[in-house]
């Protein structure tokens, strides 16, 4: 298939970008008669008769991880990293908005006891560990310098206090094995039922826009809830079994055929080096058991996702251009959000 995704449309008048990094109510109604209007206008058809089939996959795009001043905000090396991505983003939705089939965003949701909180370890003292600076390995729990808060195992494995230490000693390990990041203790962030975890007010407002304009329903996907494991890619949890090899969680395998069929798969979003990089590493690994050359077809927005840099304290922007470094050499296209795609 070689399709040259031209033509591309106008931007809607009422997007304002310099409401992008801002927390604010979209009106649906207002937005839903625009959409018609807008499709009559530029003469969109819907969805169904799309020839060829485009997903745009958006990771993460929560006001968590965009919006400055929220817990865990990606600011990359610039500072506004997530803010910039996402006026890109918006306006790459909006132009490319007639041969976007489907738009899948995927919602990052936790709640408070989980396994890379705070709450879920103390030290000798009882002090629960400095989110965001602490990582820990299963020396850290060997020696005695972090362990597993007795108080939630009454939540998480009905009080055996036992079995909690055996997973969360197993867990820890197992993230070494399989050469993944440590295990790091994250501000408690994307909490469900709270406003970090909304999408960005400007995506939601063009992802809106999308699914009235082409008749086409936005597909969220739910990742993270699961106590025991980090979840970074939407496509796997980090650990799929527990200590005694039962299982743990499972492959989104719905979403990983679907996303194998579609002609042509877009990603961007946060963060560049966890949440993006780890759902491409997934999907690569899918690939190259059906079909290497099926990478072809995914197509990464690198000026819409930004790595995760804390400054004076982690910096993960080499990893995150390894990692698509990487994916570039599988046969995946980088590409910025302004050029004409080529399908």
């Amino acid at each position: 298939m070689n399709t040259q995704i031209k033509n591309k449309l106008p931007i809607p008048p009422y997007f304002n970008p310099n409401k992008v990094g801002e927390v604010w109510r979209v009106p649906y109604q207002e937005r839903a008669a625009e959409a018609e209007v807008w499709a009559k206008q530029e003469n969109i058809k819907p969805a169904s008769l799309d020839k060829t089939r485009i997903a745009l996959l958006l990771i993460d795009v929560q006001n968590t991880f965009c919006i400055p001043g929220f817990e865990l905000f990606v600011g990359g090396k610039s500072g506004s990293g997530a803010v910039d991505d996402n006026r890109r983003l918006c306006e790459f939705i909006y132009r490319n908005l007639r041969i976007i089939t489907t738009v899948i965003p995927t919602l990052d949701t936790h709640t408070t006891t989980q396994i890379f909180h705070p709450i879920f370890w103390v030290n000798d003292t009882g002090e629960h560990p400095t989110p965001a600076a602490t990582n820990i390995t299963p020396k850290d729990i060997e020696q005695g310098i972090w362990k597993v808060n007795p108080a939630v195992a009454h939540s998480i494995t009905n009080g055996d206090y036992e079995l909690l230490e055996k997973h969360a000693y197993y867990y820890v390990k197992k993230l070494t094995q399989d050469g993944k990041y440590p295990l790091t203790v994250w501000p408690y962030h994307s909490m469900l039922g709270g406003i970090g975890h909304a999408l960005v007010s400007s995506i939601e407002e063009a992802i809106f826009f999308h699914c009235i304009a082409r008749q086409s329903q936005t597909q969220f996907e739910i990742k993270g809830e699961n106590p025991l494991t980090e979840n970074y890619s939407i496509l796997r949890p980090e650990v799929l079994e527990d200590f005694e090899k039962r299982p743990l969680g499972q492959k989104n395998m719905r979403l990983i055929q679907q996303l194998l069929e579609f002609d042509a798969v877009i990603i961007g979003g946060q963060a560049k080096s966890h949440c993006v990089a780890w759902t491409i590493d997934d999907l690569l690994t899918e690939i190259k058991l059906v079909d290497a050359t099926l990478a072809q077809k995914v197509y990464l927005l690198e000026d819409c996702t930004s790595p995760v840099v804390v400054p004076g304290v982690v910096d993960y922007t080499e990893q995150a251009d390894a990692a698509f470094a990487r994916f570039a050499e599988a046969g995946m296209h980088i590409i910025k959000s302004s050029e004409v795609i080529e399908i």
